[in-house]
């Protein structure tokens, strides 16, 4: 008997306050694009546990196969902090790209309604690091590589 081939990622489920700034800051920042979107007011309700479900479902996709579907829930309201997590907090602590200039992709999450935290940029001498977050208080992570010194120099 041969074991089943490991699952595929299919996407990460994020619930949002507002379904197009969040749409505009992940396409326009991170360079997403709109696919497949859905709205339903009935058949969610054992999937979510909870009832009359009412929610907009957006899908972002990027070249590289990466999705995320976006979720503005109607009903029932949503509920949480939208404040950042601490990253020592159980559950997904960021999300994390590579990038080829940190500096101009932090203006463009600043442009399109993220913040970004100065304060953890980090030089680690083969990446550069920074925290940001988008509308929601989503930590994003920007990486970009640094060339690494040629051997025998320092």
């Amino acid at each position: 008997m041969s074991a089943a081939p490991p699952p595929k990622i299919s996407h990460i489920g994020m619930c949002v306050t507002d379904l197009e700034q969040s749409v505009a800051f992940y396409c326009g920042a991170l360079g997403f694009s709109r696919a497949e979107a859905y709205e339903f007011s009935e058949g969610l309700d054992a999937i979510m546990e909870m009832e009359r479900v009412s929610l907009r479902s957006q899908f972002i996709r990027r070249d590289d196969g990466f999705a995320i579907e976006l979720l503005e829930i109607k009903n029932p309201t949503p509920t949480g902090s939208r404040e950042r997590r601490p990253l020592n907090q159980f559950g997904l602590t960021h999300l994390s790209f590579y990038v080829d200039d940190i500096q101009a992709t932090a203006r463009e999450l600043q442009k399109h309604g993220g913040q970004v935290h100065a304060h953890t940029m980090t030089n680690m001498g083969f990446v550069s690091l920074i925290y940001c977050n988008d509308p929601d208080g989503i930590r994003i992570e920007l990486m970009q590589m640094t060339p690494e010194p040629p051997a025998g120099s320092a």
